[in-house]
């Protein structure tokens, strides 16, 4: 049986097929060195191309530059560009990113959006018991089955939500309080949490939650319309954990800064000078925007019955005493307006992925793709009561049972176990549930490595905009091999260029070419002047380097080519010029060194830029007559003829 290959080789057959995949009724225009270019794929680019111009191309212009431009991208596929490790991670990744819109199932999404928004519309107040867990497949399971037996026990009512809390909940603040949590802010529970509380009726105990952090019970207690968001600011004096005597201290100390302010003190003046809330007090004691629940159950009912721009009357929560000024408040925003906010949390919690699988399931069953789970439970049976030790280990790893069927292709237990980052397993048990995973993983991505396949072929926008970033990564590799590396490294042809067109790179007049050596003082400047002396120049770069690493951060050396007026420093030491004011006195001893004017270039380096710059124009020349000569081009010249009208 054939097993599925999945790896970048995969992928680099897929970049060249996406080039080559016409959609119906797409015409060739072109063939460049046997790779069709379509209408759709030449107008795309043609017309992107005009959009950035301020001088519109015609059709018939921009087909030459549209050849040589797919010439270069044959040469970079010759050169085998398009099979680096470094081409697949970056064209995968973007590849993937673009395809990502068309692999999620909208209305799976819109639901699990008007869901959460639902929440943001209502408010609940709720109890919970919370009882840990170890995170493997056995501890689990005695987890559950606790949770579940405490359960039974209040619905039978052979113990209260209350006293079961109190006996049996970790989260101990709250046990305290028969687990009593408050009014439940949205967004800040596990989401498995927060659904249930949302889904459970007033008076009842939800069934078990697994919140990743614990299992749960929740009992909710009460619920309300939402009352929205409140903006406010406090100013604190703490008392938590304070002697009595110093307590008091702190209420006369609030009750003072209360009747200051109704003398008409500045609110956010007095919170940045006597509040001792860290996190807001340099602020003005602004909290920002915060709905119901977010703050301890005092401060919030306080801040919630202020009017707009009133103040309160000191009172205590378990941090201290407070003054809050209510600045504003809203109402619950729309959903639209709501939408990225929502998003946000979904992609925190896992929910952003239920669109994506939801999507992959449906193309899975076009597509053929079976996920076989019954497969999956024989593992399960076969590992549960074994240990995971090397022998076992050994065994899945050549376990040719099938997990996925996907055309003549499949994927074994040995190809999902291969694909674990880990090899240490507390039991056979969790062994099983790892492969169980990567299963599911290793699924998920082979279905959409097909549909985005598909996708190149079927969708004409998604099929340009790849292969034009594929060519792009391409065009820009091969490019800087011959052209534009090539000429920075050609020292030897870039100084046979610059003397065989010397007369191009005239100046309108005379040049100070030189070093300048900047030191702290004349002494150490003496010593960097008679260390250069002792150093041959042959490469201005490597002089400046060797100084540099002689002298550390003692000097500082510039090479330097200058025309009058161009330069404070030169205009001294070359021109003439008075002494210029030193801007940074560590520097302030400076000295010419080897320096001298020149009427003209005498070196490419002299005029690096420009000379680089036509040196690369004449290696791209000599190189597209190379491709040409190499590749051969068939243009449909009917197909051209109907789309230059």
């Amino acid at each position: 049986m054939k097993k599925l290959l999945l790896s970048v080789a995969a992928l680099s057959v897929a970049a060249g097929v996406f080039a080559a995949a016409p959609v119906a009724g797409d015409e060739v225009l072109m063939t460049v060195n046997g790779r069709d270019v379509t209408i759709s794929e030449f107008l795309y680019l043609y017309n992107k191309n005009n959009s950035q111009q301020l001088q519109p191309q015609s059709v018939k212009d921009y087909v030459d530059m549209f050849v040589d431009y797919k010439l270069k991208v044959a040469d970079a596929e010759n050169a085998g560009i398009d099979t680096t490790a470094a081409f697949l991670a970056e064209y995968g990744k973007f590849r993937n990113e673009l395809a990502a819109p068309y692999l999620r199932d909208k209305s799976v999404e819109d639901a699990l959006l008007k869901e959460a928004y639902a929440h943001m519309k209502k408010d609940v107040k709720v109890s919970h018991i919370m009882i840990p867990v170890n995170r493997s497949v056995e501890t689990d399971f005695r987890a559950k089955a606790r949770i579940d037996s405490i359960r039974a026990d209040i619905l039978a009512g052979k113990i209260s939500f209350e006293d079961a809390a109190a006996k049996y909940s970790i989260d101990k603040p709250t046990a305290l309080r028969g687990g009593l949590m408050g009014w439940l802010p949205v967004g800040r529970f596990p989401w498995a949490f927060e659904k249930a509380a949302y889904e459970t009726p007033v008076g009842s105990v939800s069934k078990p939650v697994d919140s990743g952090f614990g299992f749960h019970l929740i009992k909710v207690i009460d619920e309300r319309p939402s009352r929205g968001e409140v903006h406010a600011a406090h100013i604190l004096k703490m008392t938590r954990d304070l002697p009595a005597s110093v307590v008091e201290t702190k209420k006369h100390s609030i009750d003072s800064i209360y009747n200051v302010l109704k003398g008409g003190a500045d609110f956010a003046e007095v919170a940045k000078t006597e509040s001792e809330d860290p996190g807001s007090a340099q602020r003005g004691g602004d909290l920002g925007w915060f709905g119901g629940g977010v703050m301890v159950a005092e401060f919030d009912s306080v801040a919630f019955a202020l009017a707009d721009g009133q103040i309160s009357e000191p009172f205590e929560t378990a941090f201290g005493y407070h003054i809050i000024k209510r600045y504003g408040h809203r109402d619950v925003e729309p959903l639209d307006q709501a939408r990225e906010k929502l998003m946000a949390l979904m992609a925190r919690d896992g929910r952003v992925d239920e669109p994506r699988k939801a999507r992959l399931a449906k193309l899975a069953s076009q597509y053929g793709f079976t996920r076989m789970k019954a497969n999956s439970m024989t593992l399960r049976h076969r590992l549960s009561n074994l240990p995971a030790d090397s022998a076992v280990l050994a065994t899945v790893a050549t376990d040719e049972m099938p997990l996925v069927q996907m055309d003549d292709n499949r994927i074994t237990v040995a190809d999902a176990f291969a694909a674990l980052n880990s090899r240490s397993f507390a039991s056979g048990a969790d062994l099983a549930a790892a492969i169980d995973k990567s299963a599911d993983e290793l699924f998920e991505n082979a279905v959409a490595d097909r549909a985005i396949t598909d996708l190149s072929s079927d969708n004409v926008d998604y099929r340009n905009l790849i292969n034009e970033y594929r060519d792009g990564i391409l065009l820009f590799e091969i490019s800087n091999r011959n052209v534009w590396d090539k000429a920075s490294k050609d020292r030897e042809g870039l100084e046979k260029f610059f003397h065989k067109n010397a007369s191009r790179y005239a100046w309108d007049s005379p040049r100070f070419k030189g070093f300048i050596i900047f030191a702290a003082n004349d002494s150490i400047l003496n010593e960097a002047v008679a260390y250069a002396d002792s150093v041959a120049i042959e490469d201005p770069e490597d002089f400046v380097a060797q100084m540099r690493r002689h002298f550390a951060k003692n000097i500082k050396i510039e090479r330097v080519i200058a025309a009058k007026g161009e330069n404070p420093i030169t205009d001294y030491l070359a021109f003439g010029a008075e002494k210029p004011q030193a801007k940074n006195q560590r520097w302030s001893s400076y000295v010419a060194y080897r320096g001298r004017i020149l009427d003209k270039p005498e070196e490419a380096a002299d005029v690096r830029g420009a000379a680089t710059t036509d040196y690369q124009a004449l290696l791209e020349k000599e190189w597209l007559k190379q491709l040409h000569k190499r590749y051969p081009v068939k243009i449909n010249k009917k197909v051209l003829k109907s789309i230059e009208k």
